[in-house]
């Protein structure tokens, strides 16, 4: 049984959700996603969820609703 690929539509969807839950934690405040609560200290997960689904919109040729996001370490070359 082979799944349908995940659309464009749902990627920036996915992406708009975890960009929401990130302002709300940057703002002290939880965010809820389906069961889940995420507060301040999901910000590592919230943060990989962010850089995936814009990934995944990049991949599936869409120009994002938001700019491109990009996390990075800065002030040395790695």
């Amino acid at each position: 049984m082979q799944m349908a690929g995940i659309t464009l539509t749902q990627a920036n969807d996915q992406l708009t959700a975890w960009l929401a839950a990130n302002t709300a934690v940057a703002q002290g405040q939880s965010y809820q996603m389906g069961e889940e609560r995420l507060t301040l200290a999901d910000s590592d997960k919230i943060l990989g969820q962010i850089k995936f689904w814009n990934g995944m919109v990049k991949s599936l040729g869409g120009s994002t609703r938001h700019p491109a996001f990009n996390i990075g370490l800065r002030g040395r070359d790695y």
